[in-house]
């Protein structure tokens, strides 16, 4: 339903990028503003005052090569001429039209795109409407059915740069403008994509965009955006790309074209549509939520170390197959035209913050916005890949004097472990379930075959899983068993499937009534017992323990008493099977106290183990390691789903009143570690042990 999008007329103070791969790799951005207004109450200044600024129905022809013209041409009205349009295609009036464009200022206007959102009595949005404007004042209209997150394809009809012939297609992402705004369009041609583009940004307070009077308030704002264009496309030209022929124009489309606006000037040089190079391109740091971003909305002042870390990058990527690029389209780097492209929004920015924070301001320099790329995942494999060695030896020297140390008060003590799993596994339930499968297993499945060429499903592939811990546990009819760290219930379900008898513990509020819930749809309430507990205050005797991804939250400091709670609770002869994620045995080491960008945002207090260090913990604890299996690149793959899933759904994602830095934190957070995974620095491991008959004291 659209909500917020009621509140017409709204402007949105907007971002736009631009870039090209073929056969010329460019890139540039610049900020405008964009107006959404409903075609059945259009703005306008006083009687007298409306050359200053006002919406013509002149400036938008909405045409294409199969409609009747001489129809279009007499709808006197801009939400005539849409109905017009729409009927001449098949499609029923709407019961209201919102259109996103800016005005006519001071007598002058520029919009390369206009889009139209057309919607039915429910509010619903049935077709867009998205009509180009090309460098020679003429201009045509693509009628889009989108699907629910905004996205439609269509063949181009419509020569639009000089540089591109008309061939080819349309990959648009327009869904419906709210509090932010989002909309796309990359150029294709089989599987490769020459261009792209994005204009995303943030609803004006009403109070500054309730009349027309606020566009006048920047009234050379479209002019300067042309003039940056044209200028873009000279500087093409003299790299050497040269125009295709323009097709002559019909004798219908000269009438239309010319009966608009006879200054041409007003046209982009080299405009292609609008997305970016990812699908969470910034807003306006203006927009952020101060109170929850504190240290995104600012950007620390340290010159002398920006200018180091400014040094450091480009040391780094001179021998790293990533390609970094600017704005103005600068590039450096080792990596060629198929390798991953790093693209610096605010170079000055992004600097900053990397020489004060290190990791840590690289990724709040990508949740500010001041980067950007259209494979994440792919520049930070190969950066994990070089993880040791991205740092000169004679720097890493200085690294205690350099990385923050971890807040004390992250600690794992029984209530300050509640409150930092709070932080991540209570944000929401609804949230998780957007980009997990329906088994809601938060963690590393293991698929059948090779994962990068499987088509298996998620939900198949993490029964798998569950099912070989189990086995791993011995569980079956009758067995007693503790699961520490409980998830949204699915391993107690499967194990109480087989007859076991489940207690499962979490301190995820929750997850813990989640949980409870799906076990008692599932008809086991009588065989499984969620419990709101620290696992170090449980107490019995069972025969069998599982734990899924749960050490991580532990923190190295309370390994010991993990394995040793393990150890107490379960019987003499008693099986356990234990999935963990780890790291190499030096870095855990040397990262023990160092305040990640990870611990900073998605998991407080936690720290990976290294497979040496669980085995020590095992023996210590006067058990006995049985087996090891190793899958991490089922986690990369898994993590893969995962975060496709979450991109997509950015709208459902602003709905549960997460917002954009928000998101773009969370997708960095997937995609960072499915590089961990797809690099080999992570690996996950199902460990499975024992508990000796006789346990030496």
């Amino acid at each position: 339903m659209v909500t917020s999008a009621g509140l017409t007329p709204a402007r949105y103070d907007v971002e736009i990028s631009h870039r090209r791969r073929d056969p010329l790799e460019y890139a540039f951005g610049h900020t405008g503003t964009l107006w959404l207004i409903d075609l059945d109450q259009v703005p306008s200044l006083p009687r007298g005052l409306r050359w200053l600024a006002r919406f013509e129905r002149a400036d938008h022809v909405l045409t294409d090569e199969q409609s009747n013209t001489a129809s279009l041409r007499g709808a006197g009205s801009l939400r005539g001429a849409a109905d017009a349009f729409l009927l001449e295609h098949g499609v029923p009036r709407p019961s209201r039209v919102l259109m996103l464009a800016n005005p006519r200022v001071l007598g002058y206007v520029f919009n390369p795109l206009s889009v139209f959102y057309c919607l039915d009595g429910q509010g619903e949005l049935t077709h867009v409407l998205a009509e180009v404007r090309n460098t020679y004042g003429g201009r045509h209209c693509y009628l889009l059915e989108p699907d629910a997150a905004g996205r439609a394809r269509t063949d181009k009809r419509f020569y639009v740069s000089p540089f591109y012939p008309v061939d080819g297609q349309y990959a648009m992402t327009l869904p419906m403008p709210g509090q932010r705004l989002l909309v796309s369009v990359s150029m294709t041609h089989g599987t490769d994509r020459p261009f792209s583009a994005v204009v995303t940004g943030t609803r004006a307070e009403p109070e500054k965009a309730s009349s027309l009077w606020s566009a006048l308030g920047r009234p050379l704002a479209t002019r300067a955006v042309m003039l940056g264009i044209k200028r873009h496309g000279i500087t093409l030209f003299i790299k050497g790309l040269r125009p295709f022929p323009r097709p002559r124009p019909t004798t219908e489309q000269a009438g239309l074209t010319s009966s608009a606006a006879d200054d041409t000037s007003n046209q982009p040089a080299d405009y292609e549509g609008a997305q970016p190079m990812t699908a969470t391109f910034a807003a306006p740091e203006k927009t952020i939520d101060a109170e929850l971003w504190p240290d995104i909305v600012s950007v620390p002042h340290r010159p002398v170390r920006a200018l180091v870390a400014e040094r450091l990058v480009r040391r780094a990527v001179a021998s790293l197959p990533i390609r970094v690029t600017t704005a103005d389209g600068k590039r450096f780097g080792a990596g060629g035209k198929n390798d991953p492209d790093l693209h610096l929004v605010r170079p000055d920015a992004f600097y900053e913050r990397l020489g004060d924070g290190g990791l840590i301001g690289f990724g709040e320099a990508f949740m500010a916005g001041d980067w950007i790329s259209d494979d994440v995942a792919g520049v930070l494999t190969v950066m994990a890949s070089r993880m040791a060695t991205l740092i000169p030896a004679k720097l890493q020297r200085l690294r205690a004097a350099a990385v923050h140390m971890r807040p004390s008060g992250q600690d794992n003590t029984v209530d300050g472990a509640r409150e930092n799993i709070r932080r991540h596994y209570d944000l929401s339930n609804e949230l998780f379930a957007i980009f997990l499968d329906e088994s809601l297993s938060y963690s590393a499945a293991l698929f059948e075959v090779d994962p990068s060429g499987t088509h298996e499903s998620l939900v198949s592939a993490q029964h798998r899983k569950i099912d070989r811990l189990l086995d791993i546990a011995g569980v079956g009819a009758g067995t007693r068993l503790l699961e520490i760290g409980t998830g949204w219930g699915e391993l107690a379900i499967r194990a109480a499937s087989r007859g076991a008898q489940v207690t499962s513990v979490t301190i995820s509020t929750e997850q813990a009534e989640l949980a409870a819930k799906r076990v008692n749809e599932a008809g086991y309430a009588d065989l499984v017992e969620v419990r709101l507990q620290d696992y170090r205050e449980v107490t019995g005797e069972f025969d069998a323990l599982v734990s899924v991804e749960m050490i991580e939250a532990v923190g190295a400091n309370h390994w010991d008493e993990y394995f040793q709670s393990i150890a107490t609770l379960l019987r003499p002869g008693g099986r356990a099977g234990l999935q963990a994620i780890t790291m190499p045995h030096d870095r855990m080491i040397a990262t023990l106290n160092t305040y990640t960008w990870i611990v900073k945002y998605i998991f407080p207090g936690g720290h990976l183990p290294s497979v040496r260090a669980i085995r020590e913990e095992v023996d210590r604890a006067g058990m006995r390691m049985n087996s090891e299996l190793s899958f991490g690149l089922h986690y990369a793959e898994t993590l893969r789903r995962w975060r496709a899933s979450f991109e997509e759904a950015a709208i459902q994602v602003d709905t549960l009143g997460f917002d954009e830095v928000f998101r773009r934190m969370w997708s960095l957070y997937l995609a960072y570690s499915e590089a961990g995974f797809r690099s080999r620095y992570l690996d996950v491991v199902q460990f499975g042990f024992t508990k000796p008959l006789a346990v030496a004291r």
